[in-house]
């Protein structure tokens, strides 16, 4: 598909959803749903890296998710870290950022040792930022931050004040994605149109995508199909043009 370069998205967000599906289509676990779905990662992470978009995104694991079987969430645990290892090298190459985004604090220590290993290990990489947000919630996201306000608030007369003038911009700076744009599309796979308590600030204003392919089926053409569907609208933010 030909896709002009002139209108790409700084931050594209993906919901890869669709991986228990397809396995089951299969006669698989879901497990094998969740394997497969890596290399579209893959195939994604690579086409930005050759289009030149800065920053990709993907919501890996939510807060909700810690509710599934306790085997299904192992194997995802086992898999990120095992995937995050196995990328680092690739990452380097590439010129791959590699950031993690979420409450950490429910992680076990070897994943998280690892996950600190890769990130510390990319900081200094430009070509493109890859986002994994992991046991994150856009609800825990937006309460994290009002804590910080809170706390801040509390701690001095400047921070009371501080709280009392603050503007909505001023409030990107306490969510966990500070620093990072927000995304100007988020794609969801396997034909679910809801964003499932994910980015809820800043998706405000980002272009949404819904395909009905399931996320191991989502590979370079069907990236390339939202970014030319994207490049067609016009983004007005509310305004009149």
């Amino acid at each position: 598909m030909e896709l002009s370069t002139n209108k790409l998205p700084v931050h594209v967000s993906i919901i890869m959803d669709g991986n228990g599906r397809w396995a089951q289509e299969r006669g698989k676990e879901r497990v094998y749903g969740h394997l497969n779905g890596v290399e579209s990662v893959r195939a994604v992470t690579e086409e930005c890296v050759n289009l030149g978009i800065k920053y990709l995104s993907f919501y890996a694991f939510s807060e909700e998710n810690w509710g599934r079987s306790e085997e299904e969430v192992g194997y995802l645990m086992k898999l990120m870290l095992e995937s995050i290892g196995k990328e680092f090298e690739v990452f380097m190459k590439n010129g791959v950022r590699f950031v993690v985004l979420g409450n950490r604090e429910r992680l076990n220590p070897t994943l998280n040792a690892a996950i600190d290993n890769v990130m510390e290990g990319t900081s200094h990489n430009t070509a493109l930022t890859f986002i994994l947000f992991i046991s994150y919630s856009g609800k825990w996201d937006i309460m994290h931050a009002l804590k910080k306000v809170v706390e801040e608030a509390v701690s001095s007369p400047e921070g009371l004040e501080k709280a009392r003038n603050m503007k909505l911009e001023d409030f990107d700076d306490y969510l966990v994605t500070a620093g990072i744009p927000d995304p100007d599309l988020i794609i969801r796979t396997s034909g679910e149109q809801r964003l499932s308590n994910y980015l809820l600030w800043q998706g405000a204003y980002s272009e949404f995508y819904f395909t009905d392919v399931l996320w191991p089926d989502f590979r370079k053409e069907e990236f390339r199909a939202a970014l030319a569907e994207y490049a067609g609208r016009d983004r007005r933010y509310g305004k009149v043009k």
